[in-house]
């Protein structure tokens, strides 16, 4: 492959053929897919004036094929990213400075791991590492943004683009692992007698007020279903008097592009609907990503969101359920602490030293605190 790139920026995604875009990014990892990023466009949920401007980066060869694609934005905001950065933005309004715009590659609201960038098969990795890193710079430049931030990258995709000039930092989530239980019961069953009597009693609480819950996917979930969906989302806005990030018809454009990896649990009490959780499916991992009710019902929301996936992932054979961000109330029901990754590229260096020390010192922290979580977890101790 030659080694001689030319950058290349999508003010939209209809600019690219959605079958270059997924051979390059594959379609297993759901977030990453053209039909997944082009819906939030299409919908209205990311765009000029969304404080999501897209600029995703091309990288082509001397034949014009292209070999490396990315999802970048240019943000005047930082909110839907859930890595947090207000205090750097708050020091560098103290000194006078502008820390917006900034450039983010990131899964817009989707604080789940994956791959970040798409790389033609065989291609060199550490060629198209440094030829991204030159991109982005430039277009910091033409933006007069402050620096980039590459969000939530796997494992892989972190090692892959490990660099002197980006600054690594950790968070935490919690993330459940399938150990090959035969059903929910062998799950129980490998969790201490007090923990395991809470799941129970919970479970048992929710079937005695007499929900019913309904596994519908891909092509199962109606327009209908979309709809009552939205407005048990939006609720979750509403009640603590916030603006959902997402629109209806994100839900609607995403059943009819990608229902294959869709899975949506509604909950009926006698003939009304009154609550649903919606999850995204990967050859082995479930993700937990919307819900809302109704009501306030008491354990509802842990027998949707976590128990209705963690039986999904069971019957299924999924190795992992991935339930978002936050939530240490996980902990007790079975979800193990995990690391989560960011890469930044900060375009003032007196900034940057500040900011590494930040983030060196906060991971010793995030550490510790997972360290710390992990022996609350309620499985049994082998003698």
């Amino acid at each position: 492959m030659s080694t001689a790139l030319t950058s290349r920026y999508l003010s939209s995604l209809t600019d690219i053929d959605p079958s270059i875009w997924n051979a390059l990014c594959g379609t297993d990892y759901p977030f990453l897919r053209h039909e997944f990023l082009l819906a939030l466009e299409q919908s209205g949920c990311t765009g000029e004036g969304c404080g999501w401007d897209p600029c995703h980066l091309l990288l082509e060869d001397e034949a014009g094929q292209v070999v490396c694609c990315m999802p970048l934005y240019a943000r005047n905001n930082s909110w839907g990213e859930y890595v947090f950065d207000w205090a750097w933005a708050d020091a560098y309004s103290r000194h006078g400075l502008d820390y917006y715009p900034k450039l983010v590659t990131a899964i817009p609201f989707t604080p789940c791991a994956g791959p970040r960038l798409g790389m033609a098969s065989g291609a060199d990795t550490v060629a198209l590492r440094q030829a991204v890193l030159m991109a982005v710079k430039e277009r910091a430049r033409a933006l007069d943004a402050s620096g980039w931030h590459l969000l939530f990258p796997d494992a892989c995709e972190r090692e892959r683009l490990t660099d002197p000039q980006l600054l690594l930092r950790s968070g935490s989530q919690y993330q459940w692992f399938n150990r090959g239980y035969a059903d929910f019961e062998a799950f129980l069953a490998s969790l201490n007698s007090r923990k395991r009597k809470n799941l129970r009693k919970e479970r048992a609480h929710v079937a005695g007020q007499g929900f019913h819950f309904r596994i519908l996917e891909g092509p199962e979930i109606s327009s209908d279903d979309w709809q009552r969906f939205y407005t048990f989302y939006a609720s979750t806005y509403h009640v603590r008097g916030r603006r959902p990030y997402l629109i209806p018809g994100l839900f609607l454009n995403l059943g009819a592009a990608m229902p294959q990896q869709l899975m949506l649990v509604l909950v009926d009490a006698g003939e009304e609907c009154v609550a649903g959780a919606l999850f995204f499916k990967g050859s082995d991992t479930l993700y937990g990503r919307y819900w809302g009710a109704a009501a306030d019902y008491q354990f509802l929301h842990f027998e949707t969101c976590y128990y209705q996936g963690i039986d999904y992932c069971i019957r299924h054979g999924l190795g992992r359920f991935d339930s978002g961000a936050q939530g240490e109330h996980k902990i007790q029901r079975g979800f193990e602490p995990v690391p989560t990754w960011s890469l930044h590229w900060i375009g003032d260096s007196r900034f940057r030293d500040a900011i590494a020390r930040f983030v060196s010192e906060e991971a010793r922290h995030q550490e510790q605190y997972r360290a710390h979580a992990a022996s609350f977890l309620p499985f049994r101790q082998e003698p």
